[in-house]
């Protein structure tokens, strides 16, 4: 973030401990802590950890509490932490087809192997306001494992059994069998193109130690929209939902649950798990007319964030699939395909730093504007003075005549 202060020393200091008695609030209300944000404002978390580009509940809670409930802020304050760890490794990357679902959704077809999981979702409740939750000591509520799974004739009951969840709201389930993707059924009958990672793919581009160029490679637009703006990817998504691309989209997939984390230490030769995490992840599908060398066929978007972070993974699957526009031969034609324009604004921390810089000082900077317009001023009175009074001149005697004319008349 943009920061420039100059002078003022005491004043600052005064203004922070303002800043903790307005986050404070009134002191006769218990003060809210850190457990509880984790704990009840799961949705928050799962963003600040993505944006933030940090896997940690506690630490994004706390963000959260700091930034007295600004979100933004809280992103950059948990980004700032990042930069002071050091890397201690590098993950492989986690199989998703493996992942302990507590939600999994398709919106192209209805019975799938393994079968809908309706999961905790806000989707069916009327946005109406529970003024039962203004009550204090409200009555305590089911665990948030009391899913309902639309099974198939094939589907295994496997999975369903209850667990009082974590601090994501995600309820662990016991470990299930591998469920095959959505995308996995279209692929096999060739009606899907194929994104499969192999040996001779490039080493994926590391955002943290390598700066974005434009044009960039997929995983370097994946890794910058993974941590962009939800809100900022959410309008560009539905721009392209408006006929601002060449984009009609399905949601293949969306999965959210727990995946295991592993490391390959050089010494032992072989991964060991070190834990797990909670994801949201969103496979979009579109259709795309083909060209000579590709038979028509649907293409995919991709979404991925940390916790439960939907609306953030479907936003993020379309503007992937923008992003993918002159790759398979289209036409840019809107903001939400041209890559500089989306991944250098995109970024909450940076954009909120250079709009909020405004307010800081700039005294000097004013001061020589100011001096330049009077100089423009003083010119442009020097050039077009003489004239404008002439014109005046020339309209009064106009006017004088005519009214002579009117009065002989």
């Amino acid at each position: 973030m943009y920061v420039a202060v100059k002078g003022g020393e005491r004043a600052i200091e005064q203004s922070w401990d303002l800043l903790a008695k307005a986050r404070r609030g009134d002191t006769s209300i218990p003060a809210l802590t850190v457990t509880q944000i984790r704990e009840q404002m799961r949705l928050a978390v799962a963003r600040v950890m993505s944006e933030g580009a940090l896997y940690d509940e506690t630490l994004a809670a706390l963000a959260i509490k700091q930034a007295a409930g600004d979100l933004v802020e809280a992103i950059f304050l948990l980004r700032a932490y990042r930069t002071t760890l050091p890397r201690l490794g590098t993950t492989t990357p986690i199989n998703t087809a493996a992942m302990r679902l507590s939600r999994r959704i398709s919106a192209t077809f209805k019975d799938v192997p393994g079968g809908q999981l309706l999961g905790a979702t806000y989707d069916y409740t009327q946005r109406l306001l529970d003024f039962a939750l203004l009550a204090e000591g409200e009555a305590a509520t089911a665990p948030l494992a009391g899913e309902v799974r639309e099974h198939n004739d094939d589907a295994s009951d496997a999975g369903d059994a209850p667990d009082a969840g974590d601090a994501t709201g995600i309820p662990p389930l016991p470990p299930i069998d591998t469920t095959p993707r959505v995308t996995d059924i279209l692929g096999r009958d060739g009606l899907l193109e194929s994104l499969r990672a192999n040996d001779l793919d490039p080493e994926p581009h590391d955002l943290v130690h390598t700066p974005l160029f434009t044009p960039a490679s997929r995983t370097a637009r994946l890794q910058n929209l993974a941590r962009g703006d939800e809100g900022f990817l959410l309008a560009l998504g539905y721009s392209t939902q408006r006929g601002y691309g060449n984009d009609h989209p399905f949601a293949g997939e969306i999965r959210i649950g727990h995946v295991a984390i592993e490391i390959e230490p050089e010494e032992l030769g072989f991964p060991i798990d070190i834990g797990e995490i909670a994801v949201t992840e969103c496979q979009m599908v579109t259709q795309f007319g083909g060209n000579q060398d590709v038979p028509p066929q649907f293409t995919q978007g991709y979404g991925l964030a940390f916790g439960h972070n939907e609306r953030k993974a479907l936003a993020m699957s379309l503007v992937d699939r923008a992003l993918r526009t002159q790759e398979l031969g289209d036409a840019i034609t809107s903001p939400a395909q041209q890559q500089e324009f989306v991944l250098y604004h995109s970024d909450n921390v940076e954009a909120s730093g250079f709009v909020q810089h405004l307010k800081l000082p700039h005294y000097v900077d004013f001061q020589a504007e100011l001096e330049l317009v009077r100089r423009l001023r003083a010119e442009h009175a020097a050039k077009y003075g003489a004239q404008t009074a002439d014109a005046d001149r020339a309209g009064e005697d106009a006017s004088t005549a005519t009214q002579d004319k009117q009065e002989a008349a």
